[in-house]
């Protein structure tokens, strides 16, 4: 698969088969991570694998109401929670370099990316959850100080294929040389 082929398939998958997923799939996922660019190779993501039956439970209950990743986080064999050290993307030596404070976000993005591509080559679904009490899911993983948690990700194998959903035209939002005024 090409990567413009897996860009162009991969899908948000809300339920799964009762299929486990492998500890060799999950490493490929987790090298897939590690090989994210980040900012001056910062790498401050960290992941917490969860496959207990009871903590995915815990989690479910801190989303969001009508999060509709919900049955998804009890369906899917594991959730992956990704979460970044705070004060190193877009930091040096502790001062901040950029304008923007939230540059964690933009590294874990790209590996969130990476992480839901490489899942869908090995035939698996993913769908990113950001909807949920962030201190409770920090709480029910003993995350501690100086890090946050960002996404919860379900992980397995869909038991649907949704269809695409409508996409813009690259003209829609492409500009040469200034914004338009």
């Amino acid at each position: 698969m090409d990567v413009l082929e897996a860009i162009k398939g991969r899908r948000s998958i809300r339920r799964f088969t009762g299929q486990e997923v492998t500890g060799g799939q999950l490493a490929q996922i987790l090298e897939a991570v590690r090989w994210a660019p980040s900012w001056g190779n910062s790498q401050c993501w960290e992941v917490i694998v969860v496959r207990d039956r009871q903590t995915r439970q815990q989690l479910h209950d801190a989303l969001s109401p009508k999060n509709p990743a919900g049955p998804a986080v009890m369906a899917a064999p594991v959730v992956l929670v990704l979460g970044a050290a705070m004060q190193k993307s877009g930091h040096y030596k502790g001062e901040r370099l950029t304008r923007f404070t939230e540059w964690f976000m933009y590294d874990l993005g790209l590996a969130t990316q990476n992480l839901c591509l490489a899942a869908h080559r090995l035939g698996l679904g993913t769908v990113i959850a950001g909807a949920f009490d962030h201190d409770r899911v920090r709480e029910i993983l003993a995350v501690p100080a100086g890090y946050e948690v960002v996404t919860l990700i379900p992980l397995g194998y869909p038991d649907h294929e949704p269809a695409a959903p409508k996409r813009k035209e690259a003209a829609a939002f492409t500009h040469y040389e200034r914004f338009p005024g």
